[in-house]
């Protein structure tokens, strides 16, 4: 997902952020689900967003109308037009094209017509709700608006859905049998991983360390990847998991939105595959304090690669 569909589509504002940006104890460059949700809209909210007016052939970016200064109180979405594609589930993937622009004057925040499409999984608990709901029961090729309140005023999104995507829960494939020495990766009935550390010093270099084959194409540098994932201190600490948020994760690999040891151990990896990876501190979170995360850790991940587009 991209930076500016994650900061407002978010709950936290501030998943997706930019590369280099290790403050969290995720893969991820950031990813702060403390958060709450807001306050429901009111109902000069949804009327002031009912003003907003979208024009534009459906698959070009479109040109949004509205009194400025525009401005809500809470998260506020409506559908603008009906898709007649496949219907929307619960669960899938999504596509969305989109374009964010200020409510304050009007200039364009972020689009990603003419690049690729943001992903959002729906039904993902860390989305503000309002736009779940407005996304549920629609089809494929369906336009909203969504406005939300920020700390330099209000911005307005109009989404327009290009695709679907089912995608599996877990990793799917030929189990291998992983090399001595390496902490013990047990799976729950619903695929959610955990582990049996090792009483042992950890390794001082990378390990990518395949614990099922999937069948898909090898993921490349660059490309959008969905993943569940857990991931643990050596002592096996557990300190994140997707498994435990309700959703997985989408990042772009390769690209330095992630710790350096998932760019460098994903990237040639099979779509399907579970993969253990011993991240040693240079390529994780370095001589830096992250959270739950003591300064100079060795991480250990274990990491389901769902879909790459």
């Amino acid at each position: 997902m991209s930076a500016a569909v994650a900061s407002l589509l978010l709950l936290t504002g501030c998943a997706g952020s930019e590369a280099g940006d290790t403050s969290t104890p995720s893969p991820s460059a950031s990813d702060d689900t403390t958060a709450t949700a807001p306050e429901g809209p009111t109902p000069e909210d949804v009327a002031a967003l009912e003003a907003v007016t979208v024009e534009g052939d459906a698959g070009a970016e479109p040109t949004l109308t509205f009194d400025q200064p525009f401005e809500v109180s809470a998260p506020v979405a409506r559908v603008v037009t009906e898709g007649t594609g496949a219907p929307l589930e619960e669960g899938q993937m999504l596509s969305m094209n989109f374009v964010q622009v200020s409510g304050t004057d009007g200039s364009t925040i972020g689009s990603t017509y003419g690049t690729a499409p943001a992903q959002l999984t729906l039904g993902d608990p860390q989305v503000f709700g309002t736009l779940t709901e407005a996304l549920m029961g629609q089809k494929v090729g369906a336009r909203l608006l969504f406005a939300a309140p920020g700390a330099e005023g209000s911005t307005i999104m109009a989404i327009e859905v290009a695709d679907a995507k089912t995608i599996p829960t877990r990793a799917e494939g030929t189990a291998i049998t992983p090399a001595p020495g390496l902490p013990t990766v047990t799976l729950a009935d619903d695929g959610a991983p955990s582990i049996d550390p090792v009483d042992a010093e950890p390794p001082t270099e990378l390990v990518v360390q395949p614990l099922i084959e999937g069948t898909g194409p090898e993921v490349t540098s660059g490309q959008s990847v969905t993943f569940q994932y857990s991931g643990w201190l050596w002592d096996g600490t557990p300190f994140d998991s997707s498994w435990e948020k309700g959703s997985p994760f989408t990042t772009t690999i390769g690209a330095g939105q992630v710790i350096q040891g998932w760019d460098q151990g994903l990237v040639g990896q099979k779509v399907g595959s579970q993969v253990l990876l011993v991240i040693p501190p240079a390529l994780g979170y370095g001589d830096t304090d992250q959270g739950a995360i003591p300064a100079g850790s060795t991480l250990v991940f274990v990491v389901d690669i769902l879909a790459a587009s």
